[in-house]
């Protein structure tokens, strides 16, 4: 980054109403965080801002919040937290939102500007606080003056927008927050994303035109050309297979939406089929098939901003570097219609067997599904977490109709993301019904959230599903032969856990009991724990 160290001229403002200036002047309207001793002269500037700010019970729930917020509306999420042990504790949402590409910014003081190299024993010292979080994020930034400091501000959501979005960690000394300076903050930076180049993009229409059985694979970069998407989809009668963070991009009640189940045989066996495969947005990684990516005997065509993506997984017959909604817009008009079977019939073969083998997988859990589909309105947002009901159920059972729709922890795969993340997406979107899926050892992660919610006065539903401990891990350790231990655990009363953090809570014995439930938490003013005991596994 370049900055300048001064800028004559400018209002006199100190560090902190710098960094409140600044975020405002990004239209940030959200802050998640916890205040502590280092950070407090952000607060006292907050505080007369329009911006809103969040308590979270745990600086890893801030994270989770901001990660939220950003999936469901499409705006970069904030957090701020203090030094040392509070920025510690972000690091595992910063990682995740890292993985699943989401654009969260961290903010935290550092050591003052002249702070010795080797320490004094100051409160909350750490090392090499910056250098930590670079291992994390996609970078760390400190800044060393006010004018820098509303510089990187500018860089970093200029970033969000022209870059494959990533989380970034911005750190303020912590005298630089107290002290005064001329300084005029720096607007937002008008930014477009890289373009395709046209070569390959009528390249890539002449390989579609001449497929005789094309798909497309669409991943979490293909969530803002969902319209184009869906438009090639008509154009070429051909099926639509997504990732978990691509769920939606099809709406999952379209006739050629293959659901996000991407790991299931009927899938693999679809995607090797195809002789022309269009992926957009996706890394194909081991995480979303649950193996190793799977090897399409046909030619790929790949889509992707972020150039260094495009070799990694799959080396594709035609690799495109350049924004997916620009790319499929210049691509759209040089497709020729298909002729012969309906769209209503193009995928209906495939799309019943991945069906099929999706409620197999999840027969624990599809009855359950069945029941939220039936009370959710089709605009709800699902929250879930990396728990047995989240991807065996939710992941390929509970439908949803748009991108951005569907939040679930992939790649980096924490435990805890459910809940304060459903905060963070019902804070972005208040008018929309929000819903959290989790079992009892992730909701054990991140349970303090629910007096977070309880707080902000959030309508919002959390179906716990509880198997007494981490299912998933248990399973694994008898397929291994091991006897099972540390994964068997006691459950403590969380109805009562949610009744004292201001929440409600019940038991829910059937699916029908969970529908009615479900459609009446949504209109309660506040955090609705159900729990749903499942059979032992």
């Amino acid at each position: 980054m370049t900055h300048s160290l001064s800028q004559p001229g400018g209002a006199q403002l100190t560090g902190a109403e710098t960094l409140v200036a600044s975020l405002a002047a990004h239209k940030v309207d959200t802050v998640f965080g916890i205040p502590g001793t280092h950070n407090l002269e952000i607060y006292r500037h907050l505080a007369g801002s329009k911006i809103r700010h969040v308590t979270t019970r745990h600086e890893q729930g801030a994270g989770y919040a901001a990660d939220g917020y950003a999936r469901t509306s499409g705006r970069p999420g904030v957090a701020l937290v203090t030094t040392g042990p509070a920025l510690l504790n972000i690091t595992a949402a910063l990682a995740q939102a890292y993985s699943d590409s989401v654009p969260v910014l961290a903010v935290s003081p550092g050591m003052p500007l002249r702070h010795p190299q080797r320490g004094t024993g100051l409160l909350h010292e750490m090392r090499d606080q910056r250098a930590a979080l670079a291992n994390i994020v996609r970078y760390s930034h400190r800044v060393s003056s006010h004018a820098e400091l509303t510089e990187a501000v500018a860089q970093i959501f200029a970033d969000f927008a022209a870059e494959r979005p990533r989380p970034v960690h911005l750190e303020i000394p912590l005298d630089l927050l107290a002290e005064s300076a001329p300084v005029s903050i720096a607007p937002p930076l008008r930014i477009a994303r890289r373009r395709a180049d046209e070569a390959q993009i009528v390249r890539a229409a002449t390989m579609l035109n001449g497929a005789q059985r094309p798909g497309i694979l669409a991943g979490g970069g293909a969530r803002g050309a969902a319209a184009q998407v869906i438009a090639i989809a008509e154009l070429l009668h051909c099926g639509v297979l997504t990732t978990a963070n691509g769920k939606g991009v099809m709406p999952e009640n379209h006739p050629l939406s293959l659901g996000a189940a991407a790991h299931l045989p009927a899938a693999g066996e679809w995607l090797a089929e195809r002789d022309v495969l269009l992926a957009v947005g996706t890394e194909m990684a081991p995480s979303d098939f649950w193996h190793e990516p799977p090897a399409p005997r046909g030619e790929v065509i790949r889509i992707d901003l972020d150039p260094t993506q495009l070799l990694i997984n799959a080396r594709p017959a035609l690799p495109i570097c350049g924004d997916a909604t620009a790319a499929l817009e210049d691509l759209l008009p040089l497709l020729k219609a298909a002729d012969g079977i309906t769209v209503e019939v193009a995928a209906s073969g495939v799309q019943a067997k991945i069906r099929a083998e999706a409620r197999a997988e999840g027969a624990r859990w599809t009855a359950w599904m069945d029941a939220l589909a039936g009370a959710l309105p089709k605009r709800a947002l699902v929250l879930a977490d990396n728990a047995m009901a989240g991807y065996y159920g939710a992941l390929g059972n509970l439908p949803v109709h748009e991108p951005g729709a569907f939040g679930f922890p992939t790649g980096f795969g924490t435990l805890g993301y459910a809940l304060p993340a459903a905060i963070g997406a019902k804070v972005a979107r208040p008018r929309r019904p929000v819903v959290a899926l989790c079992g009892d050892g992730g909701l054990m992660f991140s349970c303090q959230e629910i007096a977070t919610a309880a707080a902000e006065g959030v309508a919002l539903p959390i179906v716990v599903f509880v198997n007494g401990g981490y299912g998933e891990i248990r399973a694994e350790m008898r397929a291994a032969s091991i006897d099972p231990i540390g994964v068997d655990l006691p459950v403590p009363d969380l109805i009562a856990l949610a009744t004292a953090l201001g929440g409600a809570g019940f038991a829910v014995r059937t699916p029908d009991e969970l529908r009615s439930l479900v459609k009446a938490s949504l209109e309660h003013p506040g955090p609705t724990l159900l729990v749903v005991e499942e059979e032992a596994p």
